[in-house]
């Protein structure tokens, strides 16, 4: 596996099909491989669900070949659709949040659908996909369940804190909406308290003057990005939600200072992934 590959979760349900359709929209603006994931988890007591395999049968060497030709299908279907685009297939064993999490660690990115079946039974938004997207090692894009994954014109949005996660956030954000030739918007959303000893006005000319100087450098380097800033004071994952509608993409750090700490496993990471109106990427240091 390369480190510039497109890991995409891929169980054959509807969301991994979403979830596969903007990997390889993002495959075909980047230049990136992409290697579909089929976690074949063997569950004794619940059953397993795979295809046409019935709850309560252990899975045997047909039920392993059927998913082999169900990867090996979505794979070359893949390539007949986007023949500019390098896809592959893998199936791995395991509980799927263990082993996305361990193959994130020689990927570019990893993509997974909120939900899912079969190999993926539990892929919940605010469950495995949270987990996900919390403890990988490369950056992770949950195609929500009823996301428009593909032909969205929107802007790509970001929440920035000034922490260094927000910071990687903002370089992932900024270069995604060069590559798709949209708009960026940043959202710097911080809740003020009377220890910052600073009328409301200045408060806000402090935080923009801050931020000002965070998106210089990336104005130099991407002066064909327009950027809009918006300044909110108040909840982050309220803001960033609704910044969400008119977005093809928004983008966090998994933890964050201020108005955005805590993002790790349950607040605003986990919030936009259960409420979001477009795809969201959750981006970490590697």
């Amino acid at each position: 596996m390369s480190n510039d590959e497109i890991l995409v979760g891929y169980d054959g349900s509807a969301d991994a099909t979403r979830a596969l359709n903007w990997a390889l929209d993002e495959a075909e603006q980047s230049g990136r491989p992409v290697r579909l994931a089929y976690v074949f988890e063997w569950v004794t007591v619940a059953g397993w669900v795979g295809p046409g395999v019935a709850p309560g049968i252990w899975p045997d060497a047909t039920a392993r070949r059927q998913v082999e030709e169900l990867v090996g299908k979505a794979v070359s279907d893949a390539a007949a659709a986007r023949p500019t685009a390098t896809v592959r297939g893998g199936v791995y064993d395991g509980p799927p949040a263990l082993v996305l999490g361990e193959c994130s660690a020689e990927a570019g990115l990893l993509v997974l659908g909120s939900r899912g079946h079969g190999g993926f039974g539990g892929l919940l938004a605010g469950s495995t996909a949270v987990s996900v997207a919390a403890h990988a090692h490369c950056p992770v894009v949950v195609v929500r369940d009823g996301d428009a994954a593909t032909g969205r014109t929107g802007r790509v949005v970001v929440g920035v804190d000034g922490s260094a996660t927000s910071l990687l956030a903002l370089g992932f954000a900024v270069e995604r909406a060069a590559q798709r030739g949209v708009p960026l918007h940043v959202v710097r959303v911080w809740e003020p308290t009377a220890e910052d000893g600073l009328a409301p006005d200045d408060a806000v000319a402090a935080e923009r003057t801050e931020l000002d100087e965070l998106l210089a450098r990336w104005r130099e380097t991407y002066p064909d990005v327009a950027v809009t800033v918006d300044m909110v004071t108040g909840r982050p994952a309220g803001a960033l939600v609704e910044a969400s509608r008119d977005a093809q993409l928004v983008v966090v750090g998994t933890r964050g200072r201020g108005g955005l700490r805590g993002m790790l496993l349950g607040s605003v990471s986990q919030q936009l992934i259960q409420h979001a109106h477009c795809p969201v990427a959750v981006v970490r240091e590697r």
